[in-house]
């Protein structure tokens, strides 16, 4: 009798356990400057969706060209994990192949706005942030890693960390490449465009400390060498930031590694603004 009721205890106990663990939320957020709504999926820790909430720090990811809300959770299926281990919120928005700027060719593709203030506005008013820049972070891959870093020296009153892995940081040397020319217009003769929307030329606009930065880049990655010349860019500015490379394409196989790298930096970030 005292067996059974031991092992009726032990089964109540593993399964209150294993209820507890991190939701996966797929919603649409109204986007008022382009009039339309975004797809957003939401990777919400346990502690923040318990019966008494508790507070948590935001990571945003940014997808590459290509891809859509869904993808930073195809490429890293522990984030729940990671969520609950870190009392994280990471929220993956759509941002087709906008690079996340507010488009000066097109009107209707206002990512920045939608990212860096309507994004931003609406997490923390359905979800249980810390809704300070010393508990929020952006990061993101290929694309998103340009849009992460793009949106983040532009809004460093919204963001206090930064990160970028295998991103597009200078655009300049792919003109043809991966619709930019439909956001900005062709480069021969649109070339101050060019110049004014690539990251790499960003860099006047921060201080020393003012953005916590990480980035990183495989060695065989094609965007290699203007990753290095960001890390040369910030090094001739006296910018303090984490800058990594290690072997790695730019696959999945390597951003599901690197991504690792960058949660841990933004604990650290986090923890620090306690």
């Amino acid at each position: 009798m005292k067996s059974m009721r031991f092992l009726f205890s032990f089964l109540l106990l593993l399964a209150v356990i294993s209820g507890r663990a991190a939701r996966v939320d797929t919603v649409l957020v109204k986007s008022p400057s382009m009039s339309k709504e975004v797809k957003v999926v939401y990777v919400l820790p346990e502690r923040a969706i318990a019966g008494k909430p508790q507070a948590c720090p935001v990571v945003y990811l940014l997808h590459g060209y290509g891809g859509n809300a869904k993808t930073w959770i195809g490429t890293k299926p522990e984030l729940p994990e990671i969520a609950d281990a870190k009392g994280i919120i990471f929220v993956c928005p759509d941002g087709k192949n906008s690079w996340y700027w507010d488009s000066p060719k097109n009107p209707s593709y206002r990512y920045e706005t939608f990212i860096s203030s309507e994004l931003v506005n609406y997490t923390d008013t359905h979800y249980a942030t810390i809704p300070d820049k010393g508990a929020r972070a952006i990061t993101g891959l290929s694309m998103g890693g340009h849009g992460a870093l793009w949106n983040a020296i532009r809004h460093k009153d919204v963001f206090g960390a930064a990160g970028s892995t295998s991103g597009g940081v200078d655009i300049r040397p792919f003109p043809q490449n991966w619709e930019m020319k439909t956001q900005l217009g062709e480069f021969a003769a649109n070339k101050s465009v060019w110049d004014a929307h690539t990251v790499i030329n960003q860099i006047d606009k921060i201080e020393n400390g003012g953005l916590a930065l990480i980035i990183d880049c495989g060695e065989s990655d094609f965007f290699l060498d203007v990753n290095k010349e960001l890390h040369q860019r910030l090094l001739a500015n006296k910018i303090d930031h984490d800058f990594i490379t290690r072997p790695g394409a730019h696959n999945g196989k390597y951003w599901n590694n690197s991504i690792d790298y960058q949660i841990l930096f933004f604990s650290k970030f986090f923890a620090k603004k306690k």
